[in-house]
């Protein structure tokens, strides 16, 4: 065993029994897939609103600077789990792994579920995983998760009546999607389960880790939902994609969808519906005033699929989508609602980002912070206290569209793109407090700034054999 786990574990041992049950605080971490900064109406979504979100925003802080893992979903979420950036974390592509899943998280990995186990939690996932396959060292089984139910593979995850999900090791078939039938909406399935997980823990100290797939491409929602939206989204817009009889169909590509503003506004206003769901279940077990509820999303907005975030202004005042290393691909709302501890209706513009929620984490819990992390608890923050720790700068790396990296170091913000093809590498510099769009490049006018930051670029990512910034490095999309 790794010795760092081993010190790690004997520090969480005496901490079980320096806090009792009841002084641990359930934590649900509510993961969007694909969701832009735009996309909430406590956001400055227009076209439809998001009740339940907006009155956890209400209860609690809203986030304006924090940032994901990377721009798409593997290594977003390899960041998350790891308290790693993208130039330390093993998982900085979309790179598939055997016939069902992506590339494994390596088994000495140590992760947010691994940590909090140490501490006594029930640890459980209901969604999309994206970091192994099914029984190899990244399953989720065999990362601190105690029960997993969902789809293990994103390419799958991309299809919304999908033919199976899998709960543990098993394969769950759905046989009401068999052939062209679509009566299982998965993520209906997945959030019953993740109800049932919070009933069946109720007297535990549990940690839900809930990252759903809306509102990721394909578009689809149930008939009930969508008719909620139906002619009211003009002019509406079509997407031609995989049909029922194609060898491909709900194989990976997405399927057609003749609503493609209705089917988007319907699986938001589904997600916000689920999230009060989940926040009545705690409430209806007298858990709510114990629960930290976290919601964010593991990139920007995307263009896939027939998704129009331009007509929906799903990235804000942000440039940019998912695989951009501009703002509108990273920065994602975060609210953070824990009743009694973080001041309701409050706004911080902290620089934040996903490799922070692990050592946040460990602190609320009374853990030492794992060494070798990349992260900054942002508990102070939360609590309205002093002695808040800034980050010196972040640092990001992206492995598709030949190479991407970006650094920001207090307002500046540094990007290079076409990093694995010298000749066409450019490199771009915005001050973000007077150009939030990132419209205007002033690299030429800034060199010394420009000289640092790249030193920071050079200094923050270890190499890695697998992610390299080769042609290797591209395959595999979610």
């Amino acid at each position: 065993m790794d010795s760092r786990i081993i010190a790690f574990t004997g520090v969480a041992l005496f901490n079980i029994f320096s806090l009792s049950a009841q002084q641990k605080p359930n934590i649900v971490f509510i993961l969007a897939d694909d969701l832009g900064y735009g996309d909430l109406s406590c956001y400055g979504q227009k076209h439809f609103q998001t009740p339940n979100i907006d009155k956890l925003a209400k209860q609690g802080m809203m986030f304006t600077q924090h940032y994901s893992g990377c721009p798409v979903c593997a290594p977003s979420r390899s960041s998350l789990m790891t308290g790693l950036t993208t130039g330390h974390t093993p998982i900085r592509g979309n790179k598939q792994w055997q016939d069902e899943g992506q590339y494994p998280l390596p088994a000495q990995s140590f992760t947010i579920a691994e940590m909090l186990k140490s501490a006594g939690y029930v640890t459980g996932a209901f969604g999309k995983w994206g970091l192994g396959s099914p029984a190899s060292e990244g399953d989720p089984n065999n990362q601190g998760f105690d029960q997993f139910y969902g789809y293990n593979c994103q390419s799958l995850a991309h299809n919304y009546y999908p033919d199976h999900l899998w709960n543990n090791q098993t394969k769950v078939i759905l046989n009401g999607n068999s052939g062209t039938q679509s009566t299982e909406y998965a993520p209906t399935l997945i959030h019953q389960k993740a109800l049932q997980f919070i009933d069946k823990n109720k007297d535990k100290p549990f940690f839900l880790f809930y990252p759903t797939t809306i509102p990721h491409a394909e578009l689809v929602a149930p008939e009930e939902n969508m008719k909620e939206f139906r002619g009211k989204l003009l002019p509406e817009k079509a997407y031609k994609g995989a049909e029922p009889g194609s060898p491909n169909y709900r194989k990976g590509p997405y399927g057609s969808q003749p609503e493609v503003h209705a089917a988007f506004a319907a699986m938001i206003t589904l997600l916000d519906r689920q999230v009060g769901e989940i926040v009545a279940e705690l409430k209806k077990l007298g858990l709510d005033k114990n629960t930290i509820i976290i919601f964010s999303s593991d990139n920007g907005p995307h263009i896939e699929g027939g998704a129009d975030p331009e007509y929906f202004d799903s990235n804000g005042p942000l440039k940019g989508y998912k695989r951009d290393l501009y703002e509108g691909g990273m920065r994602e709302p975060m609210i953070v609602s824990w009743p009694g501890k973080v001041a309701a209706g409050t706004k911080s513009d902290l620089i934040s980002a996903f490799w922070d929620i692990m050592p946040t984490f460990a602190e609320i819990v009374g853990l030492k912070t794992p060494e070798n992390i990349d992260g900054i608890s942002f508990l102070p923050t939360l609590l309205g206290k002093s002695g808040q720790k800034q980050h010196q700068s972040l640092y990001w790396e992206f492995h598709e569209n030949n190479g991407r990296q970006a650094v920001r170091m207090g307002d500046w913000k540094l990007v290079q793109y076409n990093v694995s093809v010298p000749e066409k590498m450019t490199t771009e510099l915005y001050n973000l407090r007077s150009d939030l769009g990132e419209e205007h490049n002033v690299a030429s006018q800034n060199p010394q700034i420009v000289d640092k930051m790249l030193r920071i670029m050079e200094q923050s990512r270890v190499p890695s054999p697998i992610f390299n910034f080769g042609k290797e490095s591209s395959a595999g999309k979610d």
